[in-house]
């Protein structure tokens, strides 16, 4: 395992950030960051990628959704793939790292492959996938749900807000939506699939360190919970007979805080919108919505949280008299990132001189859906003040300088 020279590590990871900045120019916002999937963003963005990938040196294309790739051939023959990530969408009025950091850092781990002249066994393929957040489609992870052979074809009859399904959004970004299955890859082919990416949360800055090893990526279901009472006069109806729909929701919401507080394997519960109906400042709501989003490293803890949750629900329905009603909106099975890559970076870290905490991951990311055909590892990078998807989102230099010089190691282990 090599260690980087500081210097060189700083002026790549300079770079990178400089190439993080000039892709926040290309925006669908004025004064902000958007780049939703198969809009002229997107592809404006993607060009300037695959520009970057061709004076690097790499073999650059784009599947059949629009991921946007680069390789680092092998002078192997048959040499199988090693795959660099994330994605290059964004939320509106993002920040201008989520996902970018990690594509801009794989390129420039691709450059120093090339400048040191390691005798890697595998292709280095860099992926910057087409859509993460699911802005445009609703729909989250379809690039690299892709990649794993789980694109669903009813996808393609979604509609964004302009009434635009995604099949012809496919076909105005020049893509055919009939080939779509073909971005699927090869399990057999892939050795592992590594992404770098801020932690979008404040433990690293409070533990003082500037990376972490991703253990596991939370597995959450989410859900729209209904009351439905009386709707009431809120002068004339006395306290003991209402039937207070708004008041049960409120409940629930502090029985939930203290249901995830209770947890001891860093569950967490969050309620996230309440909306009452007819909403009068003078008038009980009679029926009262709330959303509720659970998340758990373990599927088995966040089944155990959610059913406490139930219970609860269940019971202050029974006490008030009302009726209730749930609809699962969202749900992903929590992700173990693969021990062996875990045990790498941390080696890669400790060589480095680095002390890096294994943490878990609360957001979820494409290594989700890619851990479906092959191990996958993350590597976080401090987020100061645990920003993310805002303006403020923000990294410091020495932080990904320090992620350069710890990739470039567990790298360099594979070399012949």
């Amino acid at each position: 395992m090599q260690i980087l020279n500081s210097e060189l590590a700083q002026k790549h990871s300079q770079q990178a950030l400089h190439n993080c900045h000039q892709l926040a120019q290309i925006s669908e916002m004025t004064n902000g960051i958007l780049r939703q999937y198969l809009t002229d963003k997107h592809k404006a963005c993607h060009q300037q990628v695959a520009n970057w990938m061709v004076d690097a040196g790499l073999t650059v294309w784009q599947d059949q959704v629009g991921n946007q790739w680069g390789r680092l051939a092998s002078q192997h023959q048959n040499a199988p793939r090693l795959i660099l990530g994330s994605h290059l969408d964004t939320v509106p009025n993002a920040g201008a790292y989520d996902g970018i950091l990690g594509v801009m850092l794989g390129l420039e781990l691709a450059k120093l492959a090339q400048s040191q002249q390691l005798d890697l066994p595998f292709h280095l393929d860099i992926v910057g996938f087409a859509d993460e957040e699911g802005t445009r489609f609703a729909t989250t992870l379809i690039g690299s749900k892709a990649l794993a052979g789980q694109f669903s074809p009813q996808w393609l009859s979604i509609k964004d807000a302009n009434g635009i399904s995604m099949e012809e959004a496919l076909q105005t970004f020049g893509l055919n939506p009939n080939e779509v299955h073909n971005a699927a890859l090869n399990p057999a082919e892939i050795i592992q699939y590594w992404e770098i990416h801020i932690e979008q949360g404040p433990v690293l800055e409070a533990q003082h360190h500037s990376l972490g090893v991703v253990s596991a990526i939370a597995g959450a279901k989410r859900a729209i919970i209904s009351y439905q009472g009386q709707t009431g006069h809120a002068g004339t109806t006395p306290m003991n007979l209402r039937r207070d729909a708004l008041a049960a929701c409120a409940e629930l919401s502090l029985a939930i805080e203290q249901i995830a507080l209770a947890c001891t394997n860093q569950e967490v519960a969050t309620v996230g919108a309440i909306k009452a109906k007819p909403g009068a400042t003078n008038v009980i709501a009679g029926l009262s919505e709330m959303t509720l989003d659970a998340r758990a490293q373990q599927d088995s803890d966040l089944t155990a949280l959610l059913n406490k949750i139930e219970t609860a629900a269940q019971t202050i329905a029974n006490k008030r008299q009302l009726t209730l009603d749930w609809q699962w909106t969202h749900q992903a099975k929590a992700v173990q990132c693969a021990p062996q890559v875990q045990q790498l970076f941390s080696a890669a870290c400790e060589i480095n001189q680095l002390a890096a905490p294994v943490l878990p991951s609360g957001a979820g990311h494409d290594a989700m859906a890619i851990a479906e055909i092959c191990p996958v590892g993350m590597l976080f990078i401090r987020s100061p003040k645990g920003i993310s998807h805002h303006p403020d989102e923000a990294v410091i230099e020495s932080d990904v300088t320090d992620a350069i010089k710890v990739m470039y190691s567990a790298l360099s282990y594979y070399q012949n």
